[in-house]
């Protein structure tokens, strides 16, 4: 069937008839719980249901949004939240920022694939409508960046040239359908076959909404390439309002670095560089001052008068080589040391060390005091953990476990 939104995809009000309606469950795309509602049918619909790459529409019928529209045979499948009684008539209402964005990208794709192959022989494989940028699969490895420039400016050429966009249906068995582009159709396709013309440029098999001009494209910013699968080449474009939606992106970026970097937009990328090797600098000084301190804390330690068998240590700021320095350094042939860094209540890193077979015992069960987890070899036992603020509880277990293997301690 093709649906009224095939036949006119500007249309952004309709009125007609509910078919069916049954109970049913939605999975969100993101995951999660089910969603409960209804799969209703409808005569007719200007909400378009998902396919040829294109994502389905969303809208109202009457004052139900419609969550998702798929395609089932020759039915369109609304998926609404509330019942609606069969034979009812409603309004269907569309989302049309949406739509057209969907139509943009759709017929900027249908351009970008017809002008490659006339211009280089690359065929297209596949392609992907995404949410911020949109993608088409290229049959060949690579693609240079004087190829992507001479697209570019060639498909904007056509877009110049106001080249109109029709839509024919040809019964499935026209002999005109052999001469157009196509990737086949889906199994369960019934009624005629549409085919979308770019005049002079493209026919294409195709079940999309799509603009009936390419004025109406506005421009198409090709982003570069990227390495596909099995030796192909993803090339990334923009059309239309997502052009315009970038640039005030990149504007508003480009004003806040300024703020931030006390100069103009052409100094930005050298005064990063210059903040990048400051940041380096200070990291390498702190490692090195952190190394300073963990010697010094050991040796403070050390040289305590009395020797004790358990040493405990929390610092905010540190890592886990910093940890380790410190069990070098103390040695952990008769001492029992439980180290931790980061955050006093809740995430860190943690390090028991000591005997290895007070390290093999407790280590397990000091990650799981710590709601963390970690690993150990011989002498070492370290992880991450989440529950910082339990350290007591860690401190009062290694004391018992020293208790019990000396009594008159």
């Amino acid at each position: 069937m093709v649906f009224r939104c095939q036949r006119d995809s500007w249309a952004r009000q309709f009125a007609t008839r509910v078919v069916s309606c049954r109970a049913a469950e939605l999975r969100p795309e993101g995951g999660g719980e089910p969603v409960r509602g209804f799969q209703v049918v409808l005569e007719d619909t200007i909400l378009f249901p998902e396919g040829g790459g294109q994502p389905d529409d969303r809208g109202l019928i009457g004052d139900v949004p419609v969550l998702r529209v798929t395609r089932r045979g020759p039915e369109a499948v609304h998926f609404v939240p509330a019942a609606l009684e069969p034979g009812a008539e409603v309004l269907l209402s569309l989302d049309w920022e949406r739509r057209f964005d969907h139509m943009q990208q759709h017929s900027g794709q249908h351009l970008i694939t017809a002008i490659a192959d006339q211009m280089f022989g690359f065929k297209t494989t596949s392609w992907e409508l995404g949410r911020q940028r949109s993608l088409i699969e290229l049959d060949t490895p690579s693609m240079t960046a004087e190829q992507v420039k001479a697209l570019e400016r060639s498909v904007n050429e056509k877009i110049r040239d106001r080249v109109p966009v029709t839509v024919r249906e040809l019964a499935a068995d026209d002999p005109e359908i052999e001469r157009v582009r196509s990737r086949g159709l889906p199994d369960d396709h019934v009624g005629p076959v549409r085919v979308v013309d770019i005049e002079g440029i493209d026919s294409n098999m195709c079940c999309g909404t799509h603009v009936s001009n390419l004025s109406d494209l506005q421009v198409i910013k090709l982003l570069g390439t990227e390495k596909g699968k099995k030796n192909k080449t993803n090339l990334i474009f923009l059309v239309g309002n997502r052009v315009l939606k970038s640039i005030e992106q990149s504007h508003s970026t480009e004003k806040a670095l300024t703020s931030l970097l006390k100069n103009g937009p052409g100094e930005h990328v050298e005064a990063v560089k210059r903040l990048q090797s400051s940041v380096k600098l200070l990291q390498k000084n702190n490692l090195n001052l952190l190394r300073d301190i963990a010697v010094l804390i050991a040796r403070d330690f050390k040289n305590k008068p009395a020797p004790r068998q358990l040493f405990v240590l929390h610092r905010k700021e540190g890592d886990s080589e910093f940890m380790n320095i410190i069990a070098n350094e103390i040695g952990t042939e008769e001492t029992l040391l439980f180290l931790t860094v980061g955050d006093e209540k809740e995430a860190g890193l943690f390090l028991l060390a000591g005997p290895v077979e007070a390290v093999e015992s407790l280590g397990p069960r000091v990650a799981e005091l710590l709601g963390g987890k970690g690993a150990g070899k011989r002498d070492r036992f370290q992880g991450k953990a989440a529950k910082m603020s339990r350290r007591g509880e860690v401190e009062a277990l290694l004391q018992e476990f020293i208790s019990h293997r000396n009594p008159e301690v």
